[in-house]
């Protein structure tokens, strides 16, 4: 859910990897290895991490508790 709503927030931006990874101030393999974390769901990033990418993009990061 996560990947997928950056991935479209990425491609609603215009931007590639190496945009990202230059706007962030890191390298392109940092974003690749990002977005792949998060596809096979094996690591979480930090939320900073994650705020700083959508940020780039042009977005807030929210985090939200829904009750059952």
């Amino acid at each position: 859910m996560v990947l997928k709503a950056l991935l479209s927030a990425r491609k609603e931006a215009g931007l590639s990897q190496a945009e990202i990874a230059k706007r962030m101030g890191t390298k392109p393999p940092a974003i690749t290895c990002l977005e792949s974390l998060l596809a096979n769901a094996r690591h979480s990033p930090s939320l900073a991490t994650l705020k700083k990418y959508v940020e780039v993009l042009g977005y807030r990061l929210e985090i939200k508790l829904v009750q059952n």
